[in-house]
């Protein structure tokens, strides 16, 4: 029971440490951003505008790399959410894990699929490297890796260089 509970300590770390991937934290600003994610009715309201702010965008053009980074900001606010839900209701297992990874690497995809930029590249990577985590036997420990650090470090470099600051 305890070997579970660091795992999904390790994987909350691990995956928001990624998405963060040393965000800037000089726009005070951003804190504030993050309060509305802490309440558990809103993940699944949010999931749904996430994905549908990015399909109203290609009709008059790609998303531009700040409106990508806005988008996979609510997704990582979702999967916080998801994963204090599941490490907080007692034992969590492999396939919860499995879950928000697969999750998190579909909706990603979605995000990234209405841009053509560095941080629609960055995005794919990252989506990548967390579809890996998710194949792997123990998904929690497969996302506390060098190359899945590197992708989230990757998206915060993007979206700061469009102007946006992703602190998660």
């Amino acid at each position: 029971m305890k070997s579970s509970r660091l795992a999904s300590a390790m994987l909350i770390l691990a995956v928001s440490t990624t998405l963060a991937a040393c965000g800037d934290a000089d726009k005070a600003t951003t804190a504030g951003s993050t309060t509305p994610a802490a309440t558990s009715a809103a993940p699944s309201a949010v999931a749904t505008s996430a994905a549908a702010t990015p399909a109203s965008s290609p009709a008059a053009g790609a998303a531009s790399d700040k409106e990508l980074c806005e988008s996979a900001k609510k997704v990582s606010d979702e999967m916080k959410a998801e994963l204090v839900k599941v490490a907080t209701t007692g034992e969590a297992s492999a396939a919860d894990y499995q879950k928000i990874l697969n999750d998190l690497d579909k909706k990603i995809a979605v995000v990234a699929s209405t841009g053509d930029g560095k941080v629609a590249t960055a995005l794919r990577a990252f989506g990548a490297e967390a579809a890996k985590a998710a194949a792997a036997a123990d998904p929690a420990t497969a996302a506390d890796n060098p190359a899945f650090e590197k992708a989230g470090k990757d998206i915060s470099a993007a979206c700061k260089a469009a102007g946006f600051t992703l602190v998660i």
